[in-house]
């Protein structure tokens, strides 16, 4: 049997690619996206009563892997990248079918003029991910305290994070329209977005990840990640 699913919106995230997205939701604290509808969806009353809840479960789509073979064993980080479990034990984007769910913050709901927009916290959302749903998280039924996480049930070890002198200059002069710019690059590279086996060797690579508009430039110095340049991308 075959489903056929309806966009009904898109997310506009500071996650400009793949490489820099958290690898999962509620890890980021300093920065948001937005939800933005798409027509018949983006009616008021789609949205009536949903800012009575602060949070939200997204029904999302793997858009950057629908073309890519699901597959039976995956290599998750969390192993570092060496040793396989079953698809379904994972949260793995390879799947029979590439559907995400991520549990976000509601800040705000604006809906004027049959336009609908959601501003969220920051999920593990790339820009541009297709939504398929919305859903009210509620949490009598949805928080299991004696719920165990399996190869998950610890928060991943963050690294430190310093910044050159010429990085600082950068957040600075860019503060007023991104105050929280610094934080933001913390929180992300603190989590080492490498691939998992980079991890276990010598790396002096210089990285680079897309936040926002910027191609924010860092390595690995002694287990720490070192921010030497922000860039801002030209259009």
């Amino acid at each position: 049997m075959s489903i056929k699913l309806e966009t009904i919106g898109v997310i506009h995230s500071p996650f400009k690619e793949k490489f820099s997205v958290p690898r999962q939701p509620g890890l980021i604290k300093h920065a948001t996206m937005e939800l933005e509808l798409y027509k018949p969806y983006s009616h008021p009353d789609s949205v009536k009563d949903l800012s009575q809840y602060t949070h939200l479960w997204l029904l999302f789509i793997f858009h950057q892997h629908q073309d890519t073979n699901w597959r039976p064993l995956i290599r998750p980080p969390r192993l570092g990248g060496n040793q396989k479990t079953g698809v379904f034990a994972s949260r793995s984007s390879y799947r029979p079918n590439p559907i995400g769910m991520s549990a976000v913050e509601l800040r705000k709901v604006t809906a004027l003029n049959n336009s609908v927009k959601l501003e969220l916290t920051v999920a593990d959302l790339v820009d541009g991910t297709p939504i398929i749903d919305i859903k009210p998280y509620i949490p009598y039924s949805d928080v299991i305290p004696q719920a165990h996480g399996g190869m998950a049930h610890q928060p991943p070890e963050q690294l430190a994070v310093s910044f050159s002198v010429d990085a600082l200059k950068s957040i600075k002069q860019h503060q007023t329209h991104y105050p929280d710019l610094k934080l933001f690059i913390i929180e992300v590279l603190s989590q080492d977005p490498r691939p998992a086996y980079k991890k276990q060797s010598e790396d002096n690579k210089l990285y680079g990840v897309k936040l926002y508009n910027f191609d924010v430039k860092w390595r690995i110095d002694n287990n720490e990640v070192y921010v030497e340049r922000i860039l801002q991308l030209t259009d």
